[in-house]
């Protein structure tokens, strides 16, 4: 949920300091302003479609199978876009279906749907036939919904990725290693920890970018400590997904190519590991 027209001006700028890969959702509210920007970078000659990879992902509400196409086509059409990169099932639990996002009752409690991701999945593997999805994956799921995928009988495509939480605080290790022995890759969100928007996230945390650790290391390369943080995860095969709206920040964000980080400053940082979730998905 983005001030109108700053999501449109933010993918511009990003695009042109070399961004290919555009993570979004349907719940973000702003996909008509993501893609009316790759249109305008297409229509301008700096990229083509298939330079850009496109995540979209499929909400809490739409879990029964047969809502899944319908929905991705909607996101589709928001976008002006004839396919997604990247469709995910954003959570491994659902909401009831309906026009509310976050149903409640009247008591203010959330409306759960029983859900079976096994059907779920299934209809993720139809858009992928139908070419509305190049790849599916699935994002907040642990191992055991990863295996539960992964053993259903019948099963045409596995989960390219999954999306979650992943930063110098909470480094993941345990699932890292189970996907990579699956070649599933893991996309981190939050890599520089979060806003501190109490809504949704637990501010008790200390801020990962005050961090000492990172700033002293920071200082030898001449990098901010959230250069330091994204680095650190793409090194380990953790792909970053930086979220920013200042023009400073998201150029520099991308400026973590020019340099490695030693295997000694790998080994303190994963030693910063709190096991700390600043999005706990309290829902």
């Amino acid at each position: 949920q983005t001030p109108k027209g700053s999501c449109l001006e933010a993918v511009k700028i990003a695009i042109d300091a070399g961004y290919r890969h555009i993570d979004g959702a349907f719940v973000y509210f702003n996909e008509h302003e993501v893609g009316q920007a790759i249109r305008e970078k297409i229509a301008e000659g700096k990229i083509k479609r298939e330079d850009i990879f496109y995540c979209g992902k499929l909400w809490n509400t739409c879990h029964p199978p047969e809502l899944v196409r319908p929905t991705l086509e909607k996101t589709l059409k928001i976008l002006q876009l004839d396919y997604v990169d990247l469709y995910i099932i954003e959570l491994p639990m659902a909401f009831k279906p309906g026009d509310a996002l976050y149903p409640k009752d009247e008591n203010g409690k959330f409306i759960y749907h029983e859900t079976d991701l096994c059907a779920t999945w299934e209809a993720l593997e139809a858009c992928k036939d139908a070419g509305l999805a190049k790849s599916i994956g699935v994002s907040n799921f642990n191992r055991r919904q990863l295996e539960m995928i992964m053993n259903k009988p019948g099963l045409k495509y596995k989960p390219v990725s999954n999306q979650v939480e992943c930063h110098p605080y909470f480094t993941q290790p345990k699932l890292l290693e189970f996907c990579r022995q699956h070649d599933i890759v893991i996309v981190g969100y939050s890599p520089l920890g979060t806003s501190r928007d109490e809504s949704w996230v637990n501010v008790s945390s200390p801020p990962l970018l005050k961090d000492p650790v990172l700033n002293a290391i920071g200082k030898k390369y001449n990098k901010t400590a959230a250069q330091i943080a994204l680095r650190f995860n793409v090194q380990r095969g953790v792909v970053v997904i930086p979220k920013s709206f200042n023009p400073q920040r998201i150029r520099e964000n991308f400026q973590i190519f020019d340099f490695s980080l030693t295997e000694q400053e790998m080994k303190e940082i994963e030693a910063l590991n709190k096991n700390v979730r600043y999005v706990e998905l309290l829902m």
